[in-house]
């Protein structure tokens, strides 16, 4: 499962943080990823330096041989937005592969 992650030019993206969110990602796609081949995680400033709750984090998994799902979270911070993006991503998942009985 290849994950790549995108963000804005407002998201401070150093190396650290991208490994906290690849590891985010990895973690809540775990007991899926023998089934998906990519995920793409773009985190985005909704609204810059206005604050609030404006970080946006969009997740699109591909399975092998079935359409993507994406889901999206909108959350204060960028770890919060993933984390909620990720927990969404699972529940989209389950029910993708239940409804296949896979």
């Amino acid at each position: 499962m290849q994950i790549q992650i995108n963000t804005d030019s407002s998201i401070d993206a150093d190396e650290d943080r991208v490994q906290a969110i690849r590891e985010a990602v990895e973690d809540a796609m775990d007991r899926f990823s023998d089934r998906l081949t990519r995920v793409e995680v773009h985190i985005r400033d909704e609204n810059s330096d206005k604050g609030g709750r404006d970080t946006r984090c969009g997740i699109e998994a591909r399975a092998r041989g079935l359409r993507p799902v994406q889901v999206d979270a909108l959350e204060h911070t960028v770890d919060k937005a993933v984390r909620e993006a990720s927990k969404k991503l699972v529940r989209a998942l389950d029910t993708q592969f239940g409804k296949l009985g896979r």
